[in-house]
């Protein structure tokens, strides 16, 4: 007597699950976390790096000054009602026209309020 036997769906809903664990490690593998020596040495591969400082949420209420401590000098700042802070990231491998990124940093009464990517 078989205990496991799985119909066709079963097996269908088994494969697509061993599907999305094998993709979100290898997305985990692949990406690398922020290193502030890596970010301000190679600014061409700052995109590896992005989506820890946007997810990790490292950057939120930090001070314009404590961001340039760990970010390195913008490549550009906007002033106007907020403050923006502009970092080029670089152009990831792509087999497509590449869309060049920045990383979009936003104070409103001093502290980060918004971290988010941009186009250029």
């Amino acid at each position: 007597m078989n205990i496991f036997k799985l119909n066709r769906n079963d097996k269908i809903g088994l494969f697509l699950f061993a599907a999305f664990v094998i993709t979100t490690s290898l997305i985990y593998l692949f990406e690398e976390r922020f290193d502030e020596r890596k970010w301000r040495s190679d600014p061409a591969r700052r995109y590896q790096m992005v989506d820890d400082v946007i997810e990790s949420q490292m950057l939120m209420d930090k001070s314009q000054a404590e961001v340039i401590q760990l970010l390195g000098e913008p490549n550009s700042s906007a002033s106007a009602e907020k403050e923006v802070f502009l970092y080029r990231l670089g152009n990831p491998p792509t087999f497509f026209e590449s869309k060049r990124e920045q990383l979009l940093i936003v104070f409103e009464n001093g502290k980060v309020y918004k971290v988010a990517t941009t186009l250029e």
